[in-house]
């Protein structure tokens, strides 16, 4: 059966809470294929209505379980997390533990194909017995005309808006305020280098049932001299608050692919992480990397001081930006929801797991 165009419903709640990357990536990707891929497909939001050829789920609410196990259509999931993760990011009861991570296993194995933004994901998933035929890797994307770098005037005006001056060095931090995303680790090294300013762009997208909430807001309330926290920025924002840093420092103990690494390198900032083994996968070897907040120090020390070092992890940072550009995450996306269709309704299959 030939169709010239087909629908995909994409289903999303991500939206609805701000200052959390689900949601960059949920507006990043469906922009990319209303925009790219426009011969190929339509696009619908949220229709609950709607018989579509494909369904997309961004998210993995319970109001979307019953539509993943309708038949009639490819039912695609996106995998933003495991359910080990849940730990450290919400204050969710222990005896609550073993529920929710039966949900969102039964989620993501109801689905046709399961997304993921990281390939280290691949083997963890299979570990819930989910079918490895099943699971596709396809990273997330950044435009560039979203994030760029803007003007001088754009940059000191935003240094004055938080109180940094034109010569500071500026150390900028990007996310939920988590335990895990090690915002306790960012502070301390801040206090290690009290020359150097630091920011922290993000809030509390879950209040009061975020992990660590006490501790994290007494820290957000009464930061040392050179910390400084913005709270939950808008994305629309966002491009200006990386306009006004020097280096990238995301110091989290657990991520799957923070869509702040690919917007800060559109802008060519080096990158300062921790060392965890799924970033080897998808950074390469263009960032620079610690374990503990000794190492992290020198290392901001060394893009501080010596500018040949900025330089040469900026232009690392280059090569990231192109290697995730538009024309090559679009492709891959033309051919796997084409792929996807062919093999459910027409039972043929080209595409493999297999990351590139």
């Amino acid at each position: 059966m030939k169709k010239d165009k087909l629908l995909i419903t994409m289903f999303s709640s991500a939206d609805s809470v701000a200052g959390q990357g689900v949601g960059s990536a949920y507006e990043e990707q469906v922009s990319l294929i209303e925009q790219g891929a426009s011969d190929l497909f339509d696009v619908e939001i949220n229709k609950w209505s709607s018989n579509p050829d494909i369904q997309h789920f961004h998210t993995i609410d319970p109001a979307f379980l019953m539509r993943i196990k309708n038949k009639s259509s490819v039912n695609i999931a996106y995998c933003h997390f495991l359910p080990d993760t849940l730990e450290g990011s919400l204050k969710i009861p222990k005896i609550l533990y073993p529920t929710a991570r039966k949900y969102i296993i039964n989620f993501y194995d109801s689905a046709d194909r399961l997304v993921v933004v990281n390939p280290s994901f691949i083997n963890e998933l299979v570990k819930y017995n989910i079918d490895r035929n099943k699971i596709y890797y396809i990273p997330n994307y950044v435009s560039k005309e979203r994030f760029h770098k803007l003007s001088k005037e754009d940059r000191e005006e935003m240094r004055a808006k938080y109180g940094l001056g034109n010569d500071d060095f500026v150390v900028l931090g990007c996310g939920q305020v988590q335990t895990r995303k090690g915002v306790q680790d960012f502070v301390k090294t801040a206090e290690m280098m009290p020359d150097t300013k630091f920011v922290w762009a993000g809030g509390f997208s879950f209040g009061a049932i975020t992990e660590g909430y006490d501790e994290l807001k007494e820290l957000m309330d009464n930061p040392p001299a050179n910390v400084v926290f913005t709270g939950i920025v808008d994305r629309s924002d966002m491009v200006r608050i990386y306009n006004m840093a020097d280096v990238l420092f995301i110091p989290s103990y657990n991520e799957l692919f923070p869509m702040t690494i690919l917007e800060a390198v559109n802008l060519s900032l080096p990158l300062v992480t921790r060392d965890l083994e799924l970033y080897r996968d998808i950074l390469f070897d263009d960032y620079l990397r610690g374990q503990n907040n000794e190492e992290f120090k020198n290392l901001l020390t060394g893009l501080k001081n010596n500018k040949e070092t900025y330089a040469f992890w900026s232009r690392r940072s280059d090569r990231l930006s192109e290697f995730y550009s538009r024309e090559h995450v679009l492709q891959m996306w033309r051919e796997f929801y084409m792929d996807a269709w062919k093999e459910k309704f027409e039972g043929v299959k080209d595409l493999t797991y297999a990351p590139e």
